[in-house]
């Protein structure tokens, strides 16, 4: 089991860009996929990024192209990289282990 702390959430305008960060506790880390996800208001929470282990990852059609996802296995924490924000991607934020830990999530708000 791991803790999840999310952080680097606000208020940007279209097109512009965020990094979320999110901090593991624990020596498990680096064994772990990680994933964001985002909800909405209104709406199911959704798969944006994935990483595994190794370094492979997937992405939401969405996002694809807007959005990178990495990790830093020596300070546990994985970012996702958000450039071309659109008012659609507005959402609250939240990271999750392949163990099934969630984090508390940070909100993102893309409003001119």
């Amino acid at each position: 089991q791991v803790q999840l702390v999310e952080s680097g959430g606000g208020l940007v305008q279209p097109g512009g860009s965020l990094r979320l960060s999110c901090a593991a506790s624990g020596s498990l880390f680096r064994f772990y996929a990680m994933e964001w996800y985002r909800q909405a208001p209104g709406k199911q929470r959704e798969l944006v990024a994935r990483i595994t282990s190794g370094g492979n990852t997937n992405y939401a059609n969405s996002v694809r192209g807007r959005f990178t996802i990495s990790r830093d296995n020596a300070k546990s924490t994985v970012y996702l990289q958000m450039n071309s924000l659109k008012a659609e991607d507005t959402a609250v934020y939240y990271c999750k282990s392949s163990g099934g830990d969630w984090g508390q999530g940070t909100q993102v708000t893309v409003s001119s």
